[in-house]
């Protein structure tokens, strides 16, 4: 156990830890063709002419062109959060007059880096780190040109609510997407887990009421900022699909929750996360107290706070978060809400467990999108054989469903190793998690509708034993297989499920439908389930995993 442990990458690292339940487990017509049949890259030159220059509310931004899409990188959406703003609701940036040279991505929240020391699966992500700062409130994007009234794809990084940005991974870039699919791609950086999640009310007074929740807030500043400014860029401001992986797709379903967000949002999707069971005002200010008083400070010296470095911060926010939460439990969702790295249902920002408890009202007429990969749980560093695997799966839910598992899902894919089926099994809870989604949606009557995926392409990449991964599926939404090459090999097979994928999301942010010419994408429902399975074969199918899903349920 000693060696598997050191193997977890980074992000299934802290995923697993005792902080904030991060990720909780979870028709119009087809828009037209993409636009271009190239494969990858573009035309392999970078120009950073005069005329790529937009003109935003708070001052003119310059970018580059790169194989003909516009790109600018790091542009404020907010002012500076250290220091006097720490904690606060995020400000406008201060306004300029000379163009901003949007030439580089900006700061990350400050985070734990990754420790790298899991080469196969650093090998497989292409994980960066980047740089570390409190000036983080900056978004990216790119487009095809600065004119039109294209759909405007906003992206919401992964990592939880503690770590991540929107350039952590190579699959992130948009450039792909604004080149073959006629859209206008942002991403986002936003303060994460004890900048992002501390009830500071008692200590700060009534400025810090939304502290426990100036993540999510900021999450809002920023897609403000898209509608009141895309159209600078070639984007439609009334066609604004949000969309996250992991922690973000957990920020989608809680974005769709908070009356704020109305009109901001026009369509969704969360892949592999989503719906979590987050604690109320009550357990988020005992967790605050207990942290302050951790760190030794006078009850109401917020100055001492916002001028304590990070890193002191954060480690007595972790120690608070193990003595309250205990020991994380398996199997899939927390029964019961944890405090730490996450948001709060604080009756002010956030009034409802989006998808947890129910599907809210406020976003009944969003069209959503939602799934997940089969390999969830992939650590690569994990090779069991079947008697170690049976084991392990007797000690999480007993030895007849252990029993019962192996051989349901050895008869779903005889294909596939014993390691790659045993990475399957957290892929199980993330299904069950999802059709209760669904599931609450349908409650819903007249509700906008809802698509479901599974993607199950396996990667030939060492020895073609990993399988689809938690955050396979992105080189193949972001259509960057050749950029992502180290996961995807960006063999043919690869390149020709990448355009099948992006085209889809792009649809679906053009219509709310994401079928397109000889695919056909049906909704779903709590019923039938039926699903877009996408792989070398892409087909729909009714609750695939179902029978090996509902083991767990039994």
């Amino acid at each position: 156990m000693t060696e598997r442990a050191m193997l977890f990458d980074r992000r299934q690292a802290l995923l697993a830890s005792s902080l904030g339940s991060a990720a909780a487990l979870l028709g119009g017509e087809a828009a037209a063709a993409p636009r271009s049949t190239a494969v990858s890259g573009g035309a392999g030159t970078c120009t950073t002419p005069r005329n790529a220059i937009a003109r935003t509310r708070y001052g003119p931004v310059r970018g580059y062109v790169a194989g003909d899409v516009f790109t600018f990188k790091g542009i404020p959406y907010g002012d500076d959060t250290g220091g006097e703003n720490r904690w606060l609701p995020a400000r406008p940036p201060k306004p300029w007059t000379d163009p901003y040279p949007a030439l580089a991505y900006g700061a990350n929240c400050p985070q734990t880096l990754h420790s790298f020391r899991a080469k196969e699966h650093t090998f497989l992500q292409q994980w960066t780190d980047g740089f570390l700062g409190e000036d983080m409130l900056k978004l990216n994007i790119w487009t095809p040109s600065l004119s039109g009234n294209r759909p405007v794809m906003v992206y919401f990084h992964g990592g939880g609510f503690a770590f991540g940005s929107s350039y952590e991974l190579a699959s992130h870039d948009g450039a792909q997407m604004a080149r073959h699919h006629d859209v206008v791609q942002v991403s986002i950086n936003h303060r994460l887990n004890v900048l992002g999640f501390l009830d500071l009310t008692e200590v700060g007074g009534a400025p810090y009421e939304e502290s426990v929740n100036v993540s999510m807030t900021d999450c809002i500043a920023a897609l403000r900022w898209v509608q009141e400014n895309i159209a600078a860029f070639g984007g439609n401001p009334d066609r604004i699909m949000i969309y996250g992986q992991s922690g973000g797709a957990s920020k989608v379903t809680t974005l769709m929750g908070m009356p704020s967000g109305k009109g901001l949002i026009h369509r969704a999707a969360a892949q592999s996360g989503g719906g979590g069971n987050i604690p109320t005002l009550e357990q988020s200010r005992d967790f605050s107290r207990r942290v302050v008083k951790e760190l030794g400070i006078g009850a109401r010296d917020i100055g001492a706070l916002q001028r304590m470095d990070w890193a002191t911060l954060f480690a007595a926010g972790n120690k608070v978060a193990e003595q309250v939460n205990g020991p994380r439990g398996v199997g899939g969702p927390s029964t019961t809400p944890r405090v730490g790295w996450n948001p709060t249902m604080d009756g002010r920002v956030i009034t409802v467990r989006s998808f947890f408890d129910v599907a809210p009202d406020v976003s009944r007429d969003v069209p959503m999108l939602i799934g997940n990969t089969s390999e969830e749980g992939m650590r690569f560093g994990q090779n069991p054989g079947e008697a170690e695997w049976r084991a392990d799966l007797s000690q999480r839910y007993g030895a007849r469903k252990a029993d019962a598992l192996i051989a349901q899902m050895k008869r779903d894919h005889p294909e596939k190793a014993i390691r790659t089926l045993s990475y399957g099994v957290d892929s199980l809870g993330y299904r069950n998690r999802i059709q209760t989604m669904v599931g609450l949606r349908d409650k819903q009557p007249g509700a906008a509708p809802m698509y479901q995926y599974l993607f199950q392409w396996q990667s030939p990449q060492l020895d073609g034993v990993a399988g689809a991964w938690h955050t396979a599926d992105l080189a193949f939404v972001f259509d960057n297989t050749a950029l992502c090459d180290q996961g995807t090999g960006n063999t043919p097979e690869a390149r020709k499920l990448a355009r099948t994928m992006a085209t889809a999301w792009a649809n679906f942010a053009r219509t709310g439908n994401p079928s397109q010419p000889g695919l056909n994408w049906t909704p779903t429902d709590a019923t039938r389930c039926a699903t877009m399975v996408f792989d070398n074969q892409c087909r729909m199918v009714d609750d695939p995993q179902g029978a090996a899903r509902r083991i767990i349920l039994s």
